[in-house]
């Protein structure tokens, strides 16, 4: 057997001795009745952006048999607010790659997340993770290439303060415990996270800490390494579920709110994107970034004003995105620029071998860092349907490709200077700025709404209930009508605070 099989966190893969993609149904079946599985799991993302989910008792094996070959029954008008309840006996069908047993669970549970069908036994087109199918079907046929995506999962744990070695205020970044507070309840998350499959890149304590009212607020991450797209996505969403499972466990709140308070670190839900061919990552060429890269730059240029409308889904996004802060206001992307709304990470691209000069012993390291290198899209939040921001960022990646002055749109929204000093007006000044309200989004993605719909990766159904959802919160100057009073500020984020 595979040694790296073996000694891989998801048990499923462990026990079966071959990768989650490979999964059969006989092979489920023979996992349950080896391993005195007595439930299983159906789960699958909604409306709201969070995972639903169905229990099944194992009665016997032809029920078994029954439940993983022709799914359940559901009611789509209760998950999707475009559905009409006339009509909306859906189907939800398990994926045996993402199997994964219930952490949490008293009664051994394997769980699996699901695809919906309509009354036909067709893919449901408006649904979260078929759209994402969709749109990383149709980047593959315009480039030849494939998307791959990661995120970085950001939270708030809260807890009461018990007031030894406080944290320094807004320095939490990368802090260890005892100042760090809540470090072994984030690797436990990660453990669990991984025995579900998903690919962790690290995890570590953000910049964001603070006490009101006797209570400890502690900005944490975890980060994941870039898979497929939709891999990508339904790892987000098991991660989230289970960061939220045991924080329930442990009586500790969590939230992936945009925005708290003033003055304080608000959460993102940044996305990095490579794009491969044959295996190799093709966003360098001869150490600098590839007209690859560039071109899905200046799709994400051109599309950015209507992303918003996928990435930061409630009011309270737009407190995050004001200007002098790391999130994002402008459309504008450069090298290791926390002020751009697209960022060029450092990317291992220097010529040196670092691991030798850092350790003598060591011969030369001869490793290929060009798979390493990612962009970084930065304004979206953890309001995001991940489905559909992953499938929106794949869509402006291609339509880079379908632009014939992609590289020239790329020169001119670069930037590599910090755009937010007095010296560099001029540079903001020419640069469009990114929508300041649920419904400026809405217009935006109204405005170009032609693109997402192309090669029906959104169906149109689709994008209006995301115009009808943004515009109904009717925050255009919200923004502008509260700045500065604390208390309505606060009123809003306890309506969003468990967004996504």
């Amino acid at each position: 057997m595979d040694k790296e099989l073996v000694l891989n966190p998801n048990r499923v893969v462990a026990y079966l001795g071959k990768p989650a993609k490979e999964f059969t149904k006989a092979d489920i079946i023979r996992f349950i009745s080896e391993n005195e599985i007595r439930m299983v799991n159906f789960m699958y993302p909604a409306g709201d952006g969070r995972l639903k989910t169905l229990n099944f008792v194992i009665n016997n094996l032809a029920y078994l048999d029954a439940i993983l070959t022709c799914g359940e029954r559901v009611d789509g008008s209760s998950l999707f607010p475009f559905i009409e309840a006339g009509s909306s006996d859906l189907y939800v069908l398990p994926r045996f790659s993402t199997a994964f047993l219930d952490p949490f669970a008293e009664i051994p549970t394997l769980s699996l997340l699901c695809s919906y069908f309509n009354k036909d036994g067709e893919p449901l087109e408006s649904s979260p993770e078929h759209t994402l199918y969709k749109a990383c079907k149709a980047f593959n046929e315009v480039t030849g290439m494939e998307f791959q995506a990661m995120g970085e999962l950001e939270y708030y744990v809260i807890a009461p303060d018990d007031e030894m070695f406080p944290a320094t205020d807004q320095k939490g970044y990368h802090e260890s415990a005892p100042y760090a507070k809540f470090n072994e309840f984030r690797t436990q998350c990660m453990a669990y996270i991984a025995q579900a499959g998903g690919q962790i890149k690290y995890g570590h304590s953000e910049v964001g800490n603070f006490t009101i009212d006797g209570m400890i607020y502690e900005q944490n991450e975890i980060e994941f390494l870039p898979v497929n797209a939709c891999d990508a996505a339904d790892q987000l969403m098991v991660a989230k579920w289970i960061i939220r499972n045991l924080a329930y466990q442990l009586g500790y709140d969590i939230t992936f709110a945009p925005k708290i308070t003033v003055g304080k670190a608000g959460s993102g839900l940044h996305v990095h994107m490579r794009i491969v061919k044959d295996g190799q990552n093709q966003m360098l060429d001869g150490g600098v970034l590839s007209a690859t890269a560039r071109k899905a730059i200046a799709g994400m240029m051109k599309l950015a004003p209507s992303i918003t409308a996928f990435g930061n889904t409630n009011p309270t996004s737009y407190f995050r995105l004001v200007p002098h802060q790391e999130a994002p206001t402008n459309i504008c992307w450069g090298d290791r620029n926390r002020s751009v709304l697209v960022r060029v990470p450092l990317g291992w691209a220097a010529k040196a071998d670092m691991c030798q000069i850092a350790n003598p012993l060591e011969g030369p390291s001869n490793y290929d860092t060009t798979q390493k290198q990612t962009v970084e899209m930065r304004s979206p939040d953890g309001s995001a349907d991940i489905y559909q921001l992953i499938a929106g960022l794949a869509v402006a990646c291609r339509h880079g490709f379908e632009l014939e002055n992609a590289l020239e749109i790329a020169e001119k929204t670069y930037v590599n200077v910090n755009i937010h000093k007095a010296e560099n007006a001029d540079k903001l000044n020419s640069l469009a700025q990114l929508p300041d309200s649920c419904a400026a989004s809405a217009d935006c993605l109204e405005r170009q709404r032609a693109i997402f719909e192309k090669h029906n990766v959104f169906s149109p159904a689709m994008i209006n209930g995301i115009i009808n959802k943004l515009r109904s919160y009717d925050d255009k100057t919200l923004r502008r009508d509260i700045e500065g009073n604390q208390d309505e500020m606060l009123k809003i984020v306890r309506r969003f605070f468990h967004c996504g």
